[in-house]
């Protein structure tokens, strides 16, 4: 659920559960506010309000927290950041393992060249 459309989806989704709980939490004070209320009313509604509340929460909460990944820069859910920093430290060590191979290269050739030198020198003293 990381595409914007769904992200505003979602949060219409908890504007109606808020809508909800608004209702039902007035449905219950109206019950009550009658001389012959019913108790049995009351109690529905008033679960009505804490399961829609307890709706509001752990979706606000869910919310908070991607919102949270986003601005921090830490990779989440369907981005591309986690991506791109895996593809730039393999760059990186592509360049590093190039650099260390042409290091190794160039010591092998000197090795070459002083064995060479080393022979040279030892079938001249024969």
């Amino acid at each position: 659920m990381a595409a914007p459309m769904e992200r505003i989806q979602a949060l219409e989704l908890i504007e109606k559960d808020i809508i909800t709980c608004l209702q039902s939490a007035g449905q219950a004070l109206l019950e009550l506010s009658k001389e012959k209320s019913s108790l049995k009313q009351v109690e529905n509604q008033s679960h009505l309000f804490l399961k829609s509340l307890g709706n509001v929460e752990s979706k606000l909460t869910e919310q908070i927290n991607y919102l949270t990944q986003v601005s921090t820069g830490q990779p989440y859910e369907n981005s591309g950041y986690a991506s791109q920093k895996v593809l730039q430290m393999a760059w990186h060590r592509l360049e590093h393992t190039r650099s260390r191979v042409k290091d190794l290269e160039r010591s092998k050739n000197k090795y070459l060249q002083d064995q060479e030198q080393l022979k040279g020198n030892v079938s001249n003293l024969l």
